[in-house]
């Protein structure tokens, strides 16, 4: 008996430790159609409002994936960043296209994340017995991120909370905090997610200030973590975009220097490289050279381009690789961090390892630094981006009209297609899946650029037909409807 009390102890303190969570954050409730977040960052106190600003259901670039194609089933799933009829909270959505009906069901509510703060979105991904996993994210320390996953594969009708648990120092600890995350699914590993803690007292003369340290975690179940290792640490910290080809996990990034009494947030510049085929074993850059994590220098192999000399600042939109897997970053460069015209010109460009040197080709221009596009690489070796780069109803704020544009030369010229036109508010963030489907190619919201409005979400086939889905619902499935240009 004194035997089965202990241990009945020690189980209770285990649970304690990582398996007793809060399971009534789990809603499971059907949702009456498609609303996004609209959110702001940042007040500018002139004409453009605000920083950034908009529909930002599928923000930010950092965050990803936000929609899978299941082949198994013909459906792709999508999460976004939902809110009430009031717009006062985030709402953590998910959803599927069914591509042989071409309708979609009433969204699943699966949690309310008690924020109105877009960059808490969600993402999600699919494992390799087909079950759901939604990643709830956190804007920093100061709220509490979740993990769900489906109870059934390919179903969204019912969630159960994931109990899940990091080593730290060789003890075994909730993961309750991550932010910006990445979450891949590596053929016969498991999950490789890559991510930003917070750290203070690191930062020379300003410990109060946090450094944005990105990272990578990996599990073989997708509940138990190892030790989170760093992937970069130079000055005030990086923004990180990822990619996947194969067994290939790589991720693009940029740098914050330090400012005095200022965030260096506002300043990022340089475009760093690094890449992983043996899930995160060991780290290369494009050229194959084995090297150390962290990346600790603003001088380093990892380095593709040094844009702090020219006094540019950078902004990473997508990763993609070609054929041979050779990495393609799209990303975009302007003067300033304010929205307006004095920060610009925002100039797109694609950088592409050739397999000895990087290539970096000029794609357009834009009104703001956060027009975020997607890019694509088809089996016929085309070069695709869905962005926002043609001027929208709220000039020079977040998003614009919609363009794909199309390369038969690795980025060297480009034909462009609208996919919206004469909208009465901008459309943003355009996010491609993951194993795209033609029919569900690229998934965006739209809203006001200057002040809060209802945001509608979209999405767009391969052939730029634009579709968008059901704010209010009647029925249990619908068909989106078609957006004519």
């Amino acid at each position: 008996m004194i035997r089965l009390f202990l241990l009945l102890v020690l189980c209770c303190r285990t649970l304690l430790c990582v398996g007793n969570i809060d399971t009534s954050i789990t809603l499971n409730q059907p949702f009456d159609g498609y609303r996004g977040i609209w959110y702001s960052n940042q007040p500018s106190g002139d004409e453009y409002v605000y920083k950034y600003s908009g529909g930002l259901g599928t923000y930010p670039a950092n965050h990803y994936p936000f929609s899978v194609y299941a082949p198994k089933v013909n459906k792709t799933f999508f999460c976004y960043g939902g809110t009430d009829t009031a717009g006062k909270t985030l709402l953590h959505m998910v959803s599927y296209f069914d591509h042989k009906t071409g309708k979609v069901p009433r969204p699943v509510l699966v949690m309310d994340k008690n924020t109105n703060d877009a960059h808490d979105n969600p993402v999600l991904n699919i494992d390799a017995q087909g079950y759901i996993w939604l990643f709830s994210t956190s804007h920093g320390t100061s709220t509490v991120s979740y993990v769900h996953r489906s109870k059934q594969p390919y179903d969204i009708a019912e969630f159960e909370r994931i109990p899940v648990s990091k080593q730290v120092n060789g003890s075994t600890k909730p993961l309750d905090n991550f932010s910006y995350l990445q979450a891949w699914v590596v053929p016969d590993s498991g999950f490789l997610n890559l991510f930003t803690h917070y750290d203070r007292k690191v930062i020379p003369q300003q410990p109060s200030k946090p450094r944005r340290t990105i990272s990578y975690m990996k599990s073989m179940d997708g509940r138990s973590y190892g030790e989170w290792m760093d992937i970069a640490t130079i000055e005030e910290g990086h923004y990180q975009t990822s990619g996947q080809w194969g067994k290939k996990i790589a991720t693009s990034f940029n740098y914050h220097p330090i400012k005095e009494k200022e965030n260096g947030l506002n300043y990022r510049t340089n475009l760093y490289y690094v890449e992983t085929a043996d899930f995160a074993n060991s780290w290369q850059t494009a050229t194959g050279e084995t090297i150390q994590l962290p990346v600790n220098s603003i001088q380093h192999a990892a380095l593709v381009k040094d844009y702090a000399r020219e006094g540019k600042l950078v902004y990473i939109n997508d990763l993609a690789f070609d054929a041979k897997g050779r990495p393609i970053i799209l990303y975009i460069t302007s003067n300033g961090y304010e929205a307006g015209p004095k920060s610009g010109p925002q100039e797109w460009f694609t950088a592409h390892f050739n397999g000895a040197d990087w290539e970096i080709n000029k794609l357009t221009e834009s009104d703001n630094n956060y027009d975020m596009g997607s890019l694509y690489v088809e089996a016929d070796g085309t070069w695709v981006v869905v962005g926002p780069t043609a001027t929208g109803p709220q000039a020079f704020n977040t998003g614009g009209e919609l363009v794909q544009w199309e390369s038969a030369d690795q980025g060297k010229t480009w034909k462009s297609k609208e996919l919206t036109a004469d909208s009465r508010f901008n459309h943003a963030y355009p996010r491609k899946p993951v194993n795209v489907h033609s029919g569900f190619y690229s998934f965006w919201a739209d809203g006001h650029g200057r002040q809060p409005s209802q945001s509608k979400l979209y999405f767009s086939d391969r052939k730029g037909r634009v579709y968008q889905l059901p704010v209010q619902m009647k029925k249990a499935f619908e068909k989106p409807r078609r957006v004519k240009k």
